[in-house]
């Protein structure tokens, strides 16, 4: 989803989604910078500690795209290599976005992204309940059983305030215009348009992996 036209990149998204292999690929070609991936002007830093390569998932909770990539992404975030770092950070491409970046980082703040993450995407998406504003986000984090009191304690907390300023001051580093999105060592980044799909996203992610751990 783009942030400068929503309801056309969407459409761009689910198209490339949809396809099982692009030109590229079926000719069994490696991925191409500017093409399949964009290698940045300026290295953004990274959060993962000395021998770790960086991967960041963009997304937002009310992005369809972000919703149906999350199960493979999941699944694949939980066989990577031991050499490899995964975060989630949360986009906010306009105001009305921060409330699901606090969200996030609540849920983080108390270990509770494992259990409840998932069940976001299903509530906005599946049970089509808007939670894009706090009162009915508190109103449904309660619903599953966390304390009001200690949900919004850091909800909005200084923690969770600074975690959402850094997640877009990242998103703008990576020049990051549309979700779902992959970072990789704070050097590059894929999305489903460029890759033909956020299976093909992984992929490209898999082959700048390789590069990495090659001193490319």
């Amino acid at each position: 989803m783009k942030r400068r036209d929503f309801s056309l990149a969407c459409g761009a998204v689910v198209a490339s989604a949809g396809l099982v292999q692009s030109s590229v690929w079926a000719q069994g070609k490696p991925p191409e910078s500017g093409v399949d991936y964009m290698a940045l002007e300026k290295r953004v830093t990274v959060e993962a500690p000395a021998g770790k390569i960086e991967v960041v998932e963009f997304f937002w909770y009310s992005c369809p795209h972000c919703n149906a990539f999350e199960p493979a992404f999941e699944a694949w975030s939980k066989q990577v290599a031991k050499d490899v770092a995964v975060r989630r950070v949360p986009v906010a491409f306009r105001d009305d976005f921060a409330p699901q970046q606090r969200l996030f980082y609540a849920l983080e703040a108390m270990g509770l992204v494992d259990k409840l993450h998932a069940k976001v995407f299903a509530a906005i998406h599946s049970e089509k309940k808007d939670l894009s504003k706090v009162e009915a986000i508190v109103e449904w984090v309660s619903r599953q059983g966390v304390d009001k009191a200690k949900f919004m304690e850091q909800y909005n907390s200084f923690s969770a305030a600074t975690k959402a300023s850094r997640a877009t001051q990242l998103q703008n580093a990576y020049k990051i215009d549309g979700v779902p999105a992959l970072g990789v060592a704070g050097r590059y980044w894929t999305d489903g348009v460029m890759a033909k799909g956020m299976e093909h996203a992984l992929q490209v992610v898999e082959f700048l992996l390789a590069g990495i751990r090659a001193g490319k």
